[in-house]
């Protein structure tokens, strides 16, 4: 927080926001110098450099060191209004004061950048993990489907004569479901992508949450899943002024999750509604839900959960969040108390109750 801080301040308001706050703490001080000693200022004085060290650069936090022993001598220390000391306890105590000032400074300082250092490192570490993490992923992902396009191409070119009419369409099957998936995951990488370079900005029109929905449910089924799906929209629903291709992809990753981490028996409910200006999506399962110590990094970036045979690059929930978000809504997780987990999606937009409009 002190780096980030220092990073946005330049130095010159540093040594002028030093000046301010120890002028600020001497004057009032001084108002309560009949009340206090002067030893007791000195303390406070000392205080206040130490706070002064804890969020700026060691060159203002030595002017400040500076700046207080001048100030705490001239008008504290007695003889007043002067910088000589007539006393020789005060000059060892002044003395005294301005090396506890400095070294106070300068450990504070390297502290901070040992704090840095140790940081630094921790986040090299962490973003190694990270993309090994995301490297080995997708040594599975992408090559599977890759592997499934070949063999299949492979049986067609080679054994096509021999191949019975159901056999041809089984291959052609398995490689429009395996061109299919590496689609997916080469989209979800372009998508973490755009959300990693922060300039994502959403394209707002208008969109018939009815037809989206049944567009992404639909596009689910086509995976030939065996969950059942079911779909409950208010049918006097607006139309919301939003992203509709980011929504999609939020509705679409959502779905996919849930057929991925349930049992085949299993059912998919989803959901939506509007609460005045606010677009509410529900997506609910049956299944046997989250582990509760792992609900709050579900939407971290190549997250996946422990103990589990199902692959991915982890980035289907992290880019539901980063999409939201970039819509400015938000998304939560809950695990229902009958069993399976709950997404709630709330985004706040423009509505409208003509169907019939047009692009603006």
């Amino acid at each position: 927080m002190a780096n980030l801080f220092i990073n946005r301040v330049s130095k010159r308001n540093q040594y002028l926001l030093s000046t301010l706050l120890i002028c600020c703490i001497s004057i009032l001080c001084y108002g309560l110098s009949t009340y206090i000693g002067y030893r007791v200022i000195a303390f406070i004085l000392l205080i206040t450099v130490s706070l002064i060290a804890m969020v700026f650069d060691i060159l203002p936090v030595l002017f400040a060191a500076l700046l207080t022993a001048l100030i705490w001598d001239f008008f504290f220390i007695p003889p007043y209004f002067t910088f000589r000391v007539s006393s020789t306890e005060d000059r060892i105590f002044l003395l005294m004061y301005f090396v506890i000032a400095m070294i106070n400074a300068v450990l504070t300082y390297k502290i901070r950048r040992v704090e840095r250092a140790v940081r630094e490192k921790e986040e090299k570490s962490n973003t190694l993990k990270l993309y090994n993490t995301l490297f080995n992923s997708l040594s599975h992902e992408l090559r599977t489907p890759i592997a499934a396009i070949i063999g299949a191409t492979d049986n067609l070119q080679a054994n096509n004569a021999k191949l019975t009419a159901q056999n041809r369409n089984e291959l052609v099957g398995e490689i429009a479901k395996a061109s299919f998936r590496l689609d997916q995951q080469v989209e979800n990488l372009l998508n973490m992508s755009r959300l990693e370079s922060g300039f994502i900005q959403p394209k707002e029109d208008w969109c018939d949450i009815n037809e989206m929905i049944y567009g992404q449910v639909k596009a689910i089924e086509e995976n030939k899943i065996a969950q059942k799906i079911s779909i409950n929209i208010n049918p006097d629903i607006p139309l919301f002024k939003l992203d509709k291709g980011m929504l999609e992809q939020v509705v679409y990753n959502l779905l996919n999750n849930a057929t991925i981490y349930t049992p085949p028996e299993n059912k998919i409910s989803i959901s939506a509604m509007s609460y005045a200006d606010v677009l509410q999506i529900v997506i609910e399962d049956n299944g046997q839900g989250f582990p509760p110590q792992e609900i709050t990094h579900v939407f971290d970036k190549f997250y996946r959960l422990k103990n589990t045979s199902a692959g991915g690059t982890g980035l289907g929930l992290s880019i539901v969040k980063g999409f939201t978000v970039a819509m400015g809504g938000d998304v939560t997780l809950e695990n229902v108390s009958t069993g399976g987990a709950r997404f709630t999606i709330n985004i706040p937009a423009k509505t409208s109750y003509l169907k019939n409009i047009k692009n603006e």
